[in-house]
């Protein structure tokens, strides 16, 4: 779970120390991540740099807001290449968001 760096108390703290929100809120954005690397990956398809951008800036706010650095970063860094028309950021760092979805679908 390292590449993730999850800051599991930050998390908690934002779901008001309810495990049970936070697992809800963890399941909900699995989801959206999945959907989101979906849409990044059919603007690549059609050279859409604001589709990915679109894609990376929602996984990049709720990654944030679940304390969840690996895959902030990540967005980050794809979010500010496609804002300037570039998709290689996000063509090089597909197979990683990849896998760390694969590892917080195991949270």
């Amino acid at each position: 779970m390292s590449e993730l760096r999850w800051n599991r108390e930050f998390a908690l703290e934002q779901a008001a120390d309810d495990l049970e929100l936070l697992q809800e809120l963890l399941d909900i954005f699995k989801e959206s991540l999945q959907s989101d690397i979906t849409i990044m990956e059919q603007g690549l398809a059609d050279k859409s740099a604001e589709q990915v951008c679109g894609a990376a800036h929602s996984m990049k706010g709720a990654a944030a807001s679940l304390g969840i650095q690996g895959i902030n970063d990540v967005a980050y860094e794809i979010e500010r290449d496609s804002r300037e028309g570039g998709l290689g950021v996000a063509e090089e760092n597909m197979e990683l968001l990849k896998k760390l979805l694969s590892e917080l679908k195991k949270l």
